[in-house]
């Protein structure tokens, strides 16, 4: 598993692009943004799963910030299992760094934020590989 995050707009969906050579490989692109859901894993060898964030927001409005990080952990353990399965499948999760700048004053944009945070730690914790991206640079953390 493979963690990209960094700012918004900073580039992420692009590099990851570069960095697979998407174009030309068997991939599923399925994002947030878009208004896809989480996905049951596939066979592709390559899945892009992007806007980490809104999945967790969407999911922390329905159940409280320790239990959204529970399914987030259940997961990605489903995840890595299926990425084991077949040396070929790679998952790239891309989630925008929410942490920076002022608290948000509504209490459930905090949760969110520290939600988010502390599902960050727990996918930087079980991937294999981890970079932040800004302005289109990449920083190879893990």
């Amino acid at each position: 598993m493979h963690f990209v995050t960094g700012g918004s707009f900073n580039g992420k969906a692009k590099w990851v692009r570069e960095q697979y050579q998407l174009a030309e490989r068997e991939s599923s692109w399925i994002s947030a943004y878009q208004g896809d859901e989480i996905p049951v894993l596939n066979g592709k060898q390559i899945i892009v799963l992007e806007g980490i964030e809104w999945w967790i927001r969407q999911i922390n409005q329905t159940i409280p910030a320790d239990e959204c990080r529970e399914k987030w952990q259940s997961l990605v353990r489903e995840w890595l299992k299926w990425e084991s399965m077949d040396q070929q499948r790679k998952l790239v999760l891309i989630g925008s760094d929410i942490s920076k700048g002022i608290v948000p004053m509504a209490a459930e944009d905090r949760w969110w934020r520290d939600t988010t945070g502390w599902v960050y730690q727990d996918l930087v914790s079980a991937a294999e590989r981890v970079d932040v991206i800004w302005y289109g640079i990449s920083q190879k953390l893990k």
